[in-house]
This record gives C-alpha cells, structure tokens and sequence, in this order.
C-alpha cells in the first residue's frame, strides 16, 4: 500500500474518532461504564480505549471507501490537456 493512500485513510479517520470521542464523553461519564458489567476503569483509560476503538473503525471504514473508489487514469499528451479515463478491474 503507498504511503499516500494510508495517508487518506488514517488521517480522515483520525479526525472522526477525534470528533466522536467528544461527542460520546460530552454525554457519557467514563466512570459511569462498566466494561463486562463488572471492570470499571480509570477516566484516562477508558478516553484512550474509546479512542483507539473509533479511530479503528473509522480506519476501516475509510479504507472501505478508498478500495470501492474507482481508479482513475490522467493521461497528458503535447497539447497539456487531460483526458481522464475510469479503469475498472
């Protein structure tokens, strides 16, 4: 995988979890969770959990998105014009 495309897959997905991280612990205390209805950890524990969590999923989700685009083919010839051409595999 080239560098440019982790690139558009992981930093996207890192401000979505960055964005549902503050969504889910503006309306949820992190003491208030119970993890296997009995483990309750610390506030930074539990912040960090979620995290890495969402930024996985949206990693995901994200490297989903990229494989289902299309591939694209930018041809130039003498005149700088471009001709764009979808190659479907």
């Amino acid at each position: 995988m080239a560098l440019k495309a982790l690139m558009w897959i992981l930093w996207p997905s890192f401000l979505a979890a960055a964005g549902a991280s503050a969504a889910v612990f503006a309306l949820v205390d992190p003491l208030d969770i119970a993890i296997f209805g009995w483990w309750q950890g610390e506030r930074q524990a539990i912040y960090t959990g979620a995290f890495f969590l969402f930024w996985t999923m949206t990693a995901f989700s994200s490297a989903l998105s990229l494989h289902m685009a299309p591939r694209v083919v930018h041809t130039d010839d003498l005149l700088d014009e471009t001709e764009v051409r979808y190659k479907l595999e």
